[in-house]
């Protein structure tokens, strides 16, 4: 569907007297030097992805990606127009769980095309923010690219804050005084993570060149915006790899955990053994019951073998109890 369709011009928003879904109105209406139209879609069928795509001549090899979505992050070329992916992610705090959705730019002199899929990363916000500021909004379509890139990343922030207190839970859980099966969970977070890093690593070579104003087509006076964005994303980027090399130390902490564990029940029931097997033979002995065995027609036998039943049960007891097995 067509979410919004507008025309700026100097920087503000020009009412065009049009219904959203007049797509060759408002683009009729860009005239002036510095016009430029932002139409953004969401979940376009593929009737209105090739209308607009008629309109603003987009290589049809974009459409088709943009149209699929399921694209890795990527800037491409196409003759005067650029075609730049992104993945949105939002965080599923009940699930541990980064969801994830796409975002797909036609960037043009004098229009911006966005099209976006999945629930997440809806451009309305972001759109409002940059119509509030004329000054960025005067640099045309790099403007569009630079909120857009600022609220995807923002995002990432979001959900990196989130992976933190998930792995802080996962460390204070696995080096805590209770048993857990933290396995499960940090093979779930370090999955995430890695969903997480199809999104982040890829976007940090066309953000870097944004910010360098090493492409054509992106005006280079917003370079310090993307410059922003850029260090925001390389912090994402860090905050990653932080978190990766805490869950597996976790996850070898988690194994080293259990390996005690197992060592320590190992010692209680050879203990118990212990302490069942001494009475065990000394009863097996007095039970078979030969003619000459000591004591054996001793008035006090009987309570003799109960006493050294109950004697080397605890001295086993004791000496388990000083080794640490009990």
């Amino acid at each position: 569907m067509i979410v919004d369709n507008a025309l700026y011009r100097q920087g503000v928003r020009v009412d065009c007297g049009t219904a959203t879904s007049d797509l060759t109105g408002v683009r009729s209406r860009a005239t002036d030097e510095g016009d430029f139209v932002w139409v953004g879609l969401h979940e376009p069928t593929k009737h209105e992805l090739e209308t607009v795509a008629h309109l603003y001549d987009l290589h049809p090899l974009a459409v088709e990606d943009a149209l699929l979505a399921h694209q890795r992050p990527k800037l491409e070329r196409y003759e005067e127009s650029l075609f730049l992916s992104l993945k949105t992610l939002w965080y599923v705090d009940e699930n541990d769980a980064v969801e994830t959705g796409e975002i797909n730019m036609f960037i043009g002199e004098n229009f911006v095309v966005t099209v976006r899929h999945g629930s997440g990363g809806g451009l309305h916000d972001a759109r409002l923010a940059l119509e509030g500021m004329q000054n960025v909004l005067a640099h045309g379509p790099s403007a569009v690219v630079y909120a857009v890139c600022d609220q995807v990343v923002d995002a990432y922030e979001d959900v990196a804050k989130e992976l933190v207190i998930d792995v802080d839970e996962v460390e204070a859980s696995v080096f805590g005084t209770e048993r857990t099966n933290d396995s499960a969970r940090i093979y779930v977070l370090k999955r995430e993570l890695a969903e997480m890093r199809r999104a982040v690593q890829p976007l940090r070579d066309p953000v870097n060149r944004f910010a360098t104003g090493a492409v054509r087509g992106v005006d280079s006076d917003a370079a310090p915006y993307f410059r922003d964005v850029a260090d925001h994303l390389n912090r994402v980027a860090e905050t990653m790899e932080d978190l990766e090399t805490l869950l597996t130390a976790a996850f070898q902490a988690h194994l080293a955990q259990i390996s005690i564990q197992q060592n320590d029940d190992m010692r209680k029931i050879s203990a118990a053994v212990g302490l069942v097997a001494a009475p065990t033979l000394v009863a097996g002995i007095y039970g078979m019951n030969f003619t000459h065995m000591p004591e054996l027609a001793w008035h006090l036998g009987y309570p003799m073998s109960l006493l050294m039943m109950a004697a080397s049960s605890l001295a086993i007891w004791i000496i388990a109890r000083r080794s640490g097995w009990l």
